[in-house]
């Protein structure tokens, strides 16, 4: 199927409330649009690329003299624009007789525009049409066929070459429309290639709007909560128990950051990645808590925030950093957990995690506080330090986490894992 021609545009509702009247290059009318865009600028060939349509109000053109009027109208065509579309009668009483001469001696489809339709209902209506007739096109080869929100999604989550108003008519086309002051979160499910429990916390989350497909290695959703539906509480939290009450036992959940949806397509690749990359932390590195929950793992990205800067770059680029980091740390508890049965970095571990409450370290481990405070004077004693010093209750938790990591790097390797950020 053919690109969309600028006839086809011309006969779009919004353009046609217009009252567009061509002017000059009758004979184009069938060249392809490959966007729309508008400008109040008579500079306005600068930005473009080729095969746009650009919008004006002719302010740019009223006080200019005849060559540089002229000259705008070469830049454009110089620039491959498929057409210049002027509004009159209120910036610009008529159009210029230089700027129709100009056009029809080039070729350039000129349009001037008898009523007032605001621009964005104009580029908004276009711009839909452009990219679903691209969907179109582009399905009989991308992987996910016709499936446009799985395209959307998968664009968004590598960060493909997007820009802001082709994501947003991609996501209307898939019936995605998230209201003013809406927070979006990206969701990985592992473990499933049905969208159910997706749909089902949604439910449970009042209705959500959602983006969500499933993918070779995950179900990827992309959930829109209501701006203010929560009140003073917590959306990620929010999202996380909706999921461990709709996921089955044995499934693994990952859930991104809390994003606005007025903050751009970039915040919304965001959501995703860190979901996607927090679902591969969670597979891969063993968890900092002794405890297995009964029902599905739930996780979040910022519940893994330091698992996911240790790693960022990649296992390759990181893995004899961390190596490093954990041996000038914790060099001297590894040398005595080699030669003694004991836990003495997961007890550092989990006492640093939670502030250094013996009664939550000793709860967790499932030992008796005399116990732990042996294994806290052991580890003192080996590192010859006080775990509760200030000044190193960042680097210790670093090392820790990164001794994790490291194993999870090791096994990763083995089952063909990959971990990024």
């Amino acid at each position: 199927m053919a690109a969309l021609t600028l006839r086809e545009v011309l006969d779009l509702d919004p353009v046609r409330a217009s009252e567009p009247e061509l002017l000059a290059g009758h004979g184009a009318l069938d060249r392809p649009v490959r966007w729309v865009h508008s400008s109040e600028v008579y500079e306005g060939a600068n930005f473009l690329d080729g095969g746009e349509l650009l919008l004006t109000n002719g302010f740019g053109l009223t006080d200019a003299d005849e060559e540089v009027r002229r000259r705008y109208v070469r830049e454009l065509a110089a620039r491959g624009a498929a057409g210049l579309a002027v509004e009159v009668g209120r910036s610009l009483p008529q159009m210029p007789a230089e700027v129709v001469d100009e056009a029809g001696r080039l070729g350039l489809p000129l349009l001037a525009m008898h009523r007032v339709v605001p621009f964005v209902r104009i580029t908004e209506a276009a711009n839909r049409a452009i990219v679903a007739r691209g969907l179109s096109v582009r399905s009989v080869v991308r992987p996910w066929g016709d499936d446009h929100t799985a395209a959307l999604l998968a664009d968004l989550a590598d960060r493909a070459a997007l820009n802001q108003p082709e994501v947003e008519a991609r996501s209307a086309l898939a019936g995605f429309h998230p209201g003013p002051g809406a927070r979006l979160i990206g969701v990985s499910v592992h473990g499933t290639r049905e969208v159910g429990a997706v749909d089902w916390a949604v439910r449970l989350l009042g209705g959500a709007a959602v983006l969500r497909a499933p993918f070779p290695g995950d179900v990827l959703a992309l959930l829109a909560l209501p701006g203010g539906g929560f009140g003073s509480g917590d959306p990620i939290r929010a999202v996380q128990e909706a999921f461990r009450t709709a996921a089955d036992a044995g499934l693994t959940v990952a859930v991104g950051h809390a994003v606005d949806a007025g903050s751009g397509w970039l915040r919304w690749s965001d959501t995703l990645r860190a979901a996607r990359t927090t679902l591969e932390l969670a597979l891969t590195v063993p968890a900092a808590e002794p405890s297995v929950p009964d029902g599905p793992l739930v996780t979040s990205a910022r519940a893994l925030a330091l698992e996911r800067e240790l790693t960022r770059g990649g296992i390759d680029t990181n893995r004899d950093r961390l190596a490093r980091l954990v041996q000038h740390t914790l060099g001297p508890l590894l040398a005595w957990e080699a030669a003694h049965p004991s836990d003495l970095v997961r007890t550092l571990e989990v006492h640093l995690r939670h502030g250094c409450s013996p009664t939550r370290t000793a709860a967790l481990l499932h030992i008796g506080r005399q116990s732990l405070y042996q294994r806290l004077e052991r580890i003192e004693s080996l590192l010859g330090l006080e775990i509760g010093d200030p000044d190193l209750l960042g680097e210790l938790l670093a090392a820790a986490c990164a001794h994790r990591v490291v194993r999870g790097m090791g096994a990763a390797s083995v089952r063909g894992l990959r971990t990024v950020a």
